[in-house]
């Protein structure tokens, strides 16, 4: 039995949600049905760019899909190309900006005053292992973290993958991308920018984090982290304490949540082999369901062929987003495109 099984059924009774959640521990998932047709290359990028590969994708409020490509490539060091792209909801390109400020753009959120932020995941040189907050222009309005730091500082940051803005200003960021990364933490902001506290570490156990992926709050004021590492989504309350603990939407890369409380949770890595990636029996692809129970309703299969899953680090979507028709838009980073998602 993995680590991943004896932490889930010792778990069980007091972290996981509803009888679905406990009927998948250690189990591969059961079918579920996949409702939405797939859209290859719906962004219609500017005149001689090529999409890069991409982890990070966002709507706003206007529905407009807002990206951030590693400059064509995967990495932005030493490009020119602007890795912030903004398109309409028809996927036609409106503006670009950011060039010459990332390494390794990872995870894009948009706060209600519709300002992008951005996580640089590497560094290099003066650059990277921050986040960075612009106006839809493009002017940079603040960093967090000192580029190219590292988490030895009380504000440094090392690897962050995503950011979130709550409601009430506060900022939290998901730090640590590599695996064993001991620095593995949520990291928590007042609305100034100003260190409130962080809470994780390196390891398995509960309230522990290998490689927090992805963030998302629900209407509740939740936090869910994908914690990719471990094989499960954590969901956390805004001062850090542990609410629920759920393996039933596999490994996490991505995690969104719409007005609705639709959960959209997109794995990308899950694979039988030993080693990296570790998780026998579950099917790369994204998973819906409701934040409010944890039951999956809906599984979209990977693309990918199993064979290539298998071979593969990473295949499909990492980033996800859907907007206010549930259309669903995942950031793919071997693939180098955004997948949009209908209904059927």
């Amino acid at each position: 039995m993995s680590r991943h099984v004896v932490l889930w059924v010792a778990s069980a009774l007091i972290l996981l949600g509803g009888p679905s959640a406990q009927a998948q521990i250690g189990t591969a998932p059961p079918s579920r049905p996949d409702p939405y047709r797939r859209i290859d290359h719906f962004l219609k990028l500017p005149p001689g760019r090529t999409m890069g590969a991409t982890s990070a994708v966002a709507v706003d409020v206007q529905g407009h899909i807002w990206i951030a490509d590693r400059c064509g490539r995967n990495s932005c060091i030493d490009s020119r190309l602007d890795p912030i792209m903004e398109f309409d909801s028809t996927g036609n390109f409106l503006r670009a900006f950011g060039a010459g400020m990332f390494v390794f753009p990872h995870g894009i959120f948009i706060d209600k005053a519709g300002h992008i932020w951005v996580t640089d995941a590497k560094a290099a040189g003066d650059k990277g292992n921050d986040v960075l907050e612009f106006d839809q222009n493009g002017k940079l309005l603040r960093t967090l973290g000192k580029p190219h730091g590292s988490a030895s500082g009380s504000v440094s940051l090392n690897m962050p993958s995503a950011v979130l803005v709550a409601p009430n200003g506060e900022i939290f960021v998901a730090d640590g991308h590599e695996p064993g990364e001991i620095h593995a933490r949520i990291v928590k902001f007042d609305r100034n920018g100003r260190l409130i506290k962080q809470w994780g570490g390196n390891g398995s156990g509960a309230g522990q984090f290998d490689m927090p992926h992805a963030l998302a709050m629900d209407s509740r004021g939740r936090l869910f982290v994908a914690d990719r590492g471990n094989n499960r989504i954590q969901i956390f309350d805004q001062e850090g304490n542990l609410l629920l603990i759920w393996p039933q939407f596999g490994r996490p890369s991505g995690v969104s949540i719409d007005q609705r409380d639709v959960l959209y949770v997109t794995d990308s890595e899950s694979r039988n082999a030993a080693g990296y990636g570790h998780h026998p029996g579950w099917p790369r692809g994204i998973r819906i369901g409701l934040a409010s129970d944890g039951k999956v309703t809906a599984f979209i299969p990977d693309p990918a062929s199993a064979a290539d899953q298998e071979r593969e680090d990473t295949t499909g979507g990492e980033g996800i987003a859907a907007d206010s028709s549930g259309n669903i838009y995942s950031a793919q980073v071997k693939e180098q495109d955004v997948a949009k998602y209908v209904k059927r």
